[in-house]
C-alpha cells in the first residue's frame, strides 16, 4: 500500500496536526527503539570494494536519487538498490531492454538510462553481486539504517527548502508521529556528510538547518533543471514522496503550469488515471509532464505522449564534494 507524505509532517509549529501527533507519539517510540536494536545488532558484510551509502534521516522525498545519480557518475560507480515497488527479489542487473518499473522499481529504471543498477532486496547479497560483476565502487541508494552492508563512507541527504514554514524534520519526531527515521542526532552520529539540497530558485540554505547538521560537514546542492520544462501550457503531475515540491520547481523554471495533480508515491498509473489527465490537458489546450522517475513507471503506449522534466544535483563547491569522497 502506497501512502501520501502527510504536509503536517514537516510543519514547524506543531499546531497542525497535533491529535495525530499525540495518538501516534507511542508508535514512535517502538519504531525508535526497533530501528536503534537492528542497527546495533547488524553484522555488516564487506563485498570487497568501497560501497557509499546516500541515505536519508526522514521519510519522503529529499532529492536522494539526483544525488546518488551524480556521485555514482563522478566515480564511475554501480548503483545498488532495494528496488522498492519492484516485483524481482534480485540480485540482478537492471536492463533497459527486457525489465519494467514493475519489476525493478522506478528509480533503477530511471538510474540504468546512463549507470550500471543493481536491485536486490537481500543488500549485502547485491553488493556481493555488484563487486563479481566488475564494479570498483558501490553508491548504495539508501540504507542509512541497513545494517548489512559494510559502509566506507555514508552521506544522508536532507531537504533544504524551509518556505512556508516547513522544516525537513518536523518537530523531531520520529515515524509514525514524524518524518524522521530515527532521532536526529543518532542518525547523524553514523554520517560522515551531509548533503544539503536547495531549490534551484532558494538563494541561501535556512541558517538554523546548517547549525542543525553541524555534528558533520554539510555539503549544499542544489537540484538544477537539466533541461527547460516544456514550452506552452502544461498540466504536471507526479507520484513522488513530496508532490507539492515538484509543482513549485515547474513553476520556478518557467513552466506554464495550468493545473498540477499530486499522487502517492511511487503511484502506478492505469489507464482510466491517464485518461483523466490527458482529458484535463485538452480542457487547457496543454500538454503532460511530469518527473523521470514518473515516466519510468508510465505504461509503453503513453510515453510518447508525456514529457519528463529531469533535473540534477549541482554542488556548490566540488572540491569539498571530492575531499568527502576521496574517504573512500
Amino acid at each position: 500500500m502506497k501512502l501520501s507524505t502527510p504536509r503536517w509532517w514537516y510543519g514547524r509549529d506543531g499546531k497542525t496536526g497535533a491529535i495525530a501527533r499525540l495518538l501516534l507519539t507511542p508508535a514512535s517510540w517502538i519504531w525508535a527503539a526497533a530501528t536503534a536494536r537492528r542497527i546495533a545488532g547488524g553484522h555488516p558484510v564487506d563485498p570487497g570494494v568501497p560501497v557509499i551509502c546516500v541515505g536519508n534521516l526522514t521519510l519522503g522525498g529529499t532529492g536522494k536519487t539526483p544525488v546518488v545519480r551524480e556521485i555514482a557518475r563522478r566515480l564511475g560507480g554501480a548503483v545498488l538498490s532495494r528496488g522498492y515497488g519492484g516485483s524481482l527479489p534480485g540480485p540482478v542487473q537492471v536492463d533497459l531492454a527486457r525489465h519494467t518499473a514493475a519489476e525493478v522499481g522506478d528509480e533503477p529504471l530511471m538510474l540504468a538510462a546512463d549507470l550500471p543498477v543493481w536491485v536486490s532486496r537481500d543488500r549485502a547479497a547485491g553488493a556481493r553481486a555488484a563487486a563479481q560483476s566488475g564494479a570498483k565502487v558501490i553508491v548504495m541508494d539508501d540504507g542509512h539504517q541497513n545494517p548489512s552492508v559494510r559502509k566506507t563512507l555514508s552521506l544522508v541527504v536532507v531537504d533544504g527548502e524551509t518556505r512556508d514554514d516547513e522544516w525537513p524534520f518536523g518537530d523531531g519526531r520520529v515515524f509514525p508521529a514524524g518524518p524522521m527515521r530515527e532521532p536526529l542526532k543518532a542518525g547523524l552520529a553514523r554520517a560522515d556528510a551531509a548533503v544539503l539540497l536547495l531549490p534551484a530558485d532558494l538563494a541561501a540554505p535556512d541558517p538554523e538547518l546548517v547549525r542543525a547538521l553541524s555534528a558533520v560537514p554539510v555539503l549544499i546542492a542544489r537540484l538544477a533543471p537539466a533541461a527547460p520544462p516544456p514550452s506552452g501550457p502544461q498540466v504536471g503531475f507526479a507520484g513522488v514522496g513530496k508532490p507539492w515540491k515538484v509543482e513549485r520547481a515547474l513553476q520556478a523554471a518557467g513552466c506554464e503550469l495550468s493545473d498540477f495533480w499530486p499522487f502517492p508515491d511511487h503511484h502506478a498509473y492505469d489507464e482510466a488515471t491517464l485518461q483523466r489527465l490527458a482529458a484535463r490537458a485538452a480542457q487547457f489546450g496543454a500538454g503532460l509532464v511530469t518527473t523521470e522517475k514518473d515516466w519510468a513507471r508510465l505504461p509503453a503506449a503513453w510515453r510518447d505522449r508525456i514529457r519528463p522534466w529531469p533535473v540534477r544535483a549541482v554542488f556548490e563547491d566540488e572540491a569539498a564534494l571530492d575531499a568527502v569522497l576521496a574517504r573512500a
